[in-house]
This record gives structure tokens, C-alpha cells and sequence, in this order.
């Protein structure tokens, strides 16, 4: 597996509230975080970066090749719950805190599977022989119009309400992030991003992208110019698993 993350504040905002990371296990496995964070002028970093580290610790700590799907699922479940104990506790902690809140999108690959969990609307990614497949459902307002059939899937990239979160990590007491898997073989790729890259890009853009490079740094740097050629009014990160 080869991996690579980067984030970038962006042409407007003038702090990055987004975090991420990735990382290789032993045995041909990989792992990646990425969340963006909200939450007043210091909430939002702040979020992100203590569910980062939570999530981290867990999924390093815990993480064997070989766990059952049902026990890595367990596994990613868990370490978001744990990161939003971690993120609401800090929260009551501070009362400039109180109220922030991280989106959180968590990968491991493994050979021949990928399991993802993520809540909030950042997203997560595969390019394989069939092209390009969104895996997770954002949990947002405009989401929740387009599967009511409201909205078309266009309308809710330009609909003025398209920031209106509906499941964060870290803002309630409790949390309920979802799991997915799939599989993930040769050659396939697996991205993590934050809604500053994904406001900007389309499926048949990314899938351009993902199929023409080879080397993830190299991916990840043109992605994130794209989005900021489009005018960068977020932060954009982005976290990348490629198989070898």
C-alpha cells in the first residue's frame, strides 16, 4: 500500500480547521483520517485535531491483520465514539468550546478489503476497473433532499443550504457514524476528502484525475491546485490509500 495526505487552508479562510493523517501497517495495510472541523474561531481546530488523535491512537492501538470484518468494523466504530467521548468531554471542559463540532471520514485498507466510516459530509472514494464509486453518504441537509427526490445531485452542489450538517462528531453526547466495505484489489484507490476538494469536483473529474496518476503525492497536490484554481473558499485536504 502506498499512501499520502496533505491539507491545504485555502484562498479565503484564514485558519485550517481541517486535520488528517495516514499511515501503513505492518502486513500490507493502510490507514486514513481526514476532518474538518467547525466550531467559532478555535473550536473547529481544535475538534479536528483531538478527534484526529483520538482516532489515531485507537485504530494504531487495537489494529491486527487478520480481525474478522465483523471485529474491524467494531474496530472504526469504536474509535469515532471514542474520538466524540473525547471531543464533547473537552467541549464541557471550555466554554469557548462548547458547541464544536468535526466531520470524520476513517479508512483501513487491507488486502482485498476496504473499510471505511465516516460522519458528517466528508467523504470517501474508490477508483477501481469500473471507475469511480462514492462510497459514503454525506449527512446533510441536502443529502437528505436529493434521496427525497427534492433535489437533483447538481442542485445540492450549488444549493445555498448545502452546509447545513446533520450528524457531527463531537457537538452531542452520543454519536452515529456509519460503516461501510468493499473490496479493494490491485490497482484500485481509495480517497478521504473534506467538502472544500469535493465542493468543487464531480464524479467524471475525479475519476479523470485518480485514473491518470500513478504516485498519490502527485494526485493530491493537483487535486488540491484544482480546488484552489476554483477559488479555494475552504480548506481542502485530502488523504489517499493506493494499492500496489
Amino acid at each position: 500500500m502506498r499512501v499520502a495526505f496533505d491539507t491545504h487552508i485555502g484562498a479565503v479562510r484564514r485558519t485550517n480547521q481541517d486535520a488528517g493523517e495516514c499511515g501503513v501497517f505492518e502486513g500490507e495495510s493502510a490507514w486514513a483520517i481526514v476532518c474538518d472541523g467547525m466550531g467559532g474561531a478555535n473550536g473547529g481546530s481544535v475538534a479536528s485535531a483531538l478527534a484526529l488523535e483520538s482516532i489515531r491512537e485507537y485504530i494504531t492501538r487495537h489494529y491486527k491483520l487478520g480481525l474478522s470484518g465483523g471485529s474491524m468494523k467494531s474496530l472504526l466504530l469504536n474509535a469515532v465514539r471514542a474520538a466524540n467521548d473525547a471531543v464533547y468531554k473537552k467541549s464541557l471542559e471550555d466554554p469557548m468550546l462548547r458547541g464544536m463540532g468535526t466531520t470524520a471520514v476513517v479508512m483501513v485498507a487491507e488486502p482485498g478489503t476496504l473499510h471505511v466510516v465516516h460522519v458528517g459530509d466528508s467523504r470517501a472514494y474508490i477508483c477501481n476497473r469500473c471507475g469511480l464509486t462514492q462510497i459514503t453518504e454525506d449527512h446533510s441537509y441536502v443529502q437528505d433532499l436529493v434521496n427525497f427526490g427534492e433535489i437533483t445531485r447538481e442542485q445540492a452542489r450549488r444549493h445555498p443550504r448545502r452546509n447545513i450538517i446533520t450528524r457531527v462528531l463531537g457537538v452531542h453526547e452520543t454519536v452515529r457514524p456509519d460503516y461501510t466495505a468493499c473490496p479493494f484489489l490491485p490497482g484500485d484507490k481509495a480517497l478521504a476528502c473534506s467538502d472544500g476538494l469535493s465542493n468543487y469536483t464531480d464524479d467524471d473529474l475525479l475519476e479523470e484525475y485518480m485514473e491518470g496518476e500513478k504516485e498519490p503525492r502527485d494526485l493530491i497536490e493537483k487535486l488540491i491546485q484544482y480546488a484552489l484554481d476554483c477559488g479555494g473558499s475552504d480548506n481542502i485536504s485530502a488523504a489517499l490509500i493506493f494499492t500496489v
